[in-house]
């Protein structure tokens, strides 16, 4: 670069400067630090990167200039002190005393939230692989999605066997030409934000589809509870089968693919019954330390990078991989949250998650792991500044993948608007609190349903009664002012009670919001 600059400096002085001042350059910023990027208000912004060791590292912002002394290893944060959103863009000047500096532009201050789980959440809004992971109406809802001041950041896929403090990646302003490969979830939830607070919302995008909730905690919060230490033998067994189960797989791949290129030949319908009717063969996993299975790897390579940026609150939509061990979900999930709260370092910010939506689970025998997966969900309300958006009534049976992405953001958007802005509004549908024999039937009442119970026109469904035999049986169930009683003949003295108890229920229990009932049972068995 030294020759280069000498041959064109005759020529182009100023830009030879620049060149000559980026190439002595010796601070960096985190790379989620970017132009466009958007900085949490109303709280401590960290602001943090490598430079020589010693070297004082200043941030100015927005009228602040605060310094940071680099470590011994080159790492330095500096802190700005709380700021008030605005609507226009700055620039964020990073220098040295040496005159090194980096300049970000278009820097606004809004709200930030980090959306992140499996493939519910890293399905995009309108991608341009044609995959089938893109809303209802995508063309129409990308055309219509200029909104420069909603912002998003993805964090590039990766696994790693230790934490690491880089993440490729870069802020993009949301419009027609982008939106396509914003989380859709994250976006429409943003989009609603916006509109009702208007000012900046960032959603950072960190998602992996088909991984479990053990990828995604910290190796010590795994290592903090021994009950856990069987997701960890799992792992190696894994790690132990995969030579023998790789190539059992590419040759079931290889049967499935000739069955569908054949369904295919014959018509949209045949091919429509044939992915129906023969699952897709899973991938194994145990491939090694890249893998997305590996306990710990994805918060290594893809949460740690962000730690700690300031944020308002996380959203996440997983669980579908925990399914056939659901009896786990909720002491893992809980150690999650509790982790990721403390290593943020910002208090018990919000976490809201989507509650898993209607799926006739393939490989599950019961036909009810998702109901026992979606009740760990519903535990982990337990701890504070939780919410959780239930989604039993958009899902698709057939469809892992529900397309109806907009309800599901607005329904998080509900919560985080109560609970966060102060905005008034319901925003949970009706939750199970008490079950009562009354003679030959139950009583049951519930939470947030002062506004009325409804049936979506139709009788109610899904409910079951059970007596002291402990079997369950259909039930008929009519709305009694603001509870339900539920009666069965094969029942006539019952003890418990379950309401879309099964993979993929037919429910249709509202309240007057129009905003579902959660799956209950009032049993432990």
């Amino acid at each position: 670069m030294i020759s280069l600059i000498r041959r064109l400096s005759a020529y182009f002085p100023v830009l030879i400067l620049s060149l000559a001042a980026i190439a002595r350059a010796d601070i960096s910023l985190a790379p989620v630090f970017t132009d466009h990027a958007v900085l949490q208000r109303d709280k401590p912004v960290p602001v943090w990167g490598r430079a020589k060791p010693g070297d004082t590292v200043t941030v100015g912002f927005h009228g602040q200039k605060v310094s940071a002394v680099a470590d011994k290893e080159g790492r330095w944060t500096a802190i700005l002190s709380p700021l008030e959103a605005t609507l226009s863009g700055s620039d964020l000047v990073v220098s040295t005393l040496r005159k090194d500096f980096i300049a970000l532009h278009d820097v606004v201050v809004g709200e930030v939230w980090l959306c992140s789980g499996q493939s519910n959440m890293e399905f995009s809004v309108n991608p341009a692989a044609s995959d089938g992971l893109r809303v209802q109406n995508s063309a129409s809802e990308a055309a219509a999605a200029r909104w420069p001041l909603i912002r998003q950041f993805t964090v590039t896929k990766r696994a790693s066997a230790e934490p690491v403090d880089s993440a490729q990646g870069s802020w993009v302003p949301c419009a027609p030409e982008t939106v396509g490969n914003f989380t859709a979830v994250g976006y429409f939830f943003a989009r609603d934000i916006f509109r009702h607070l208007g000012i900046p919302v960032g959603i950072i995008k960190s998602a992996w589809g088909g991984t479990p909730v053990e990828s995604w905690m910290s190796a010590p919060s795994l290592a903090a509870d021994p009950t856990f230490a069987v997701s960890l033998e799992r792992w190696k067994r894994s790690l132990a089968d995969y030579p023998r189960a790789k190539p059992a797989f590419d040759s079931s791949l290889a049967e499935w693919k000739k069955g569908l290129d054949a369904a295919h030949a014959a018509g949209a319908s045949a091919e429509a019954a044939y992915k129906k009717n023969h699952l897709q063969p899973s991938v194994p996993h145990g491939s090694g330390p890249d893998d997305p299975w590996v306990p710990s790897g994805l918060f290594n390579g893809m949460i740690s990078p962000v730690i700690p940026y300031a944020l308002r609150g996380f959203l996440w939509y997983q669980g579908e991989s925990n399914a056939d061990h659901a009896s786990e979900y909720h002491r893992l999930f809980a150690a999650m949250i509790t982790d990721w709260r403390a290593r943020f370092g910002q208090g018990d910010i919000p976490f809201y998650w989507v509650q898993l939506a209607s799926f006739r689970y393939p490989r599950d025998a019961t036909g009810m792991s998702w109901a026992y997966l979606r009740e760990a969900q519903s535990q982990t309300l337990g701890l504070p500044s939780t919410g959780q958006a239930v989604t039993i009534d958009t899902g698709d049976p057939d469809d892992i993948h529900p397309k109806n992405k907009q309800e599901v953001g607005r329904r998080l958007a509900l919560i985080a608007r109560a609970n966060v802005y102060g905005l008034a509004g319901d925003f949970s549908g009706p939750v199970f609190l008490s079950a009562t024999p009354e003679g030959a039937a139950m009583r049951v009442r519930f939470r947030h349903a002062d506004d009325a119970l409804t049936a979506a026109g139709k009788p109610l469904q899904s409910f079951e009664l059970a007596g002291a035999d402990r079997r369950f049986h259909p039930a008929s169930a009519a709305i009694s002012g603001h509870s339900i009683l539920v009666r069965s003949a094969e029942v006539p003295s019952p003890v418990a009670v379950r309401y879309a108890w099964s993979n993929a229920p037919e429910a249709n229990l509202f309240n007057g919001a129009g905003l579902p009932a959660a799956p209950f049972r009032s049993d432990s068995w």
